[in-house]
């Protein structure tokens, strides 16, 4: 019997270093080689490919676009995610279910096709909605508003999928409690259920602002050929290499890239154990 268990154990070590090693290699050759490549050929002159994007002002402006975009996108399915989590959550509701597998259609449709919807609906000249709203002074494609409408759809479960499971296992217990006791709306939602949720909302946000910061698709359809004005960092990349400028395309694709890690290193360092999620009383003691 001895010999047998050793044998399974040597098999099942055996089995989990090449399942190891085969995880590790698949990484390496997606993420870990291709990354590593735009590393260096950004440095391949030292810091000047850097210096020289730092200092374009197509550069800089793509930049501060990007994040003016990215923040307020977030912002808006920061507000949307959580009232909605909610909502799948706490109340039931004919078409509940519908609701929530068209909250999973960004994850199933192409952003191209996101984008090139938006130009049909808000189209200045042609648009559903975009004749009317142009000559009220409103443009939405073409602009910020609609760069931020297509970031907004691509990002949209990212923030309630991470809340609403956390909701599920915090269940309804103390809200009720607190309402037996005369809390309203507001004070039980700041009392009880935002300190059991806030992590996951922390990590639903850090996820939309990285992808937010890469999306390309969408915006690309929106933005349509408005160079330096509504292009954003990835539209400059694909711009800049295309022109040959290939440090440029580079220095600004380490950015984005280092930018996107450095949220998921923050969150993975300031979130707690999935534990912690369940018992907000114990956080507030």
């Amino acid at each position: 019997m001895a010999s047998v268990s050793t044998a399974v154990g040597n098999r099942s070590r055996t089995t989990t270093w090449l399942l190891r090693i085969l995880v590790v290699g698949y990484l390496l050759m997606l993420v870990a080689w291709p990354t590593g490549l735009i590393a260096k050929n950004t440095f391949e002159d030292g810091f000047g490919g850097m210096q020289r994007a730092l200092e374009d002002p197509d550069v800089i402006h793509a930049l501060i676009l990007t994040v003016k975009v990215s923040v307020i996108a977030v912002a808006i399915n920061l507000v949307f995610g959580v009232g909605m989590s909610l909502l799948l959550v706490r109340y039931d509701f004919l078409g509940k279910r519908a609701l929530s597998a068209l909250i999973d259609l960004p994850l199933s449709v192409s952003p191209v096709v996101v984008g090139l919807a938006l130009v049909l609906v808000y189209n200045p000249r042609y648009g559903w909605l975009g004749e009317g709203l142009h000559e009220r002074g409103i443009d939405i494609v073409f602009a910020t508003p609609g760069i931020v409408m297509a970031t907004c759809f691509v990002v949209l479960p990212l923030i309630i999928r991470e809340v609403v499971p956390v909701l599920e296992e915090l269940g309804d217990d103390q809200e009720q409690a607190a309402r037996s006791l005369g809390a309203n709306g507001a004070q039980t939602f700041w009392r009880i259920t935002l300190p059991g949720i806030k992590w996951a909302i922390v990590y639903g946000v850090v996820l939309s602002l990285a992808r937010s910061l890469g999306e390309f698709g969408a915006v690309k359809i929106v933005a349509g050929r408005s160079i330096g004005n509504m292009e954003t960092a990835t539209l400059l990349v694909q711009r800049e290499y295309q022109n040959f400028h290939e440090d440029v395309a580079y220095s600004v694709s380490l950015l984005l890239v280092v930018a996107s890690v450095l949220c998921l290193i923050v969150v993975a360092i300031l979130r707690p154990s999935e534990g912690s999620h369940a018992d907000p009383q114990k956080e507030n003691k």
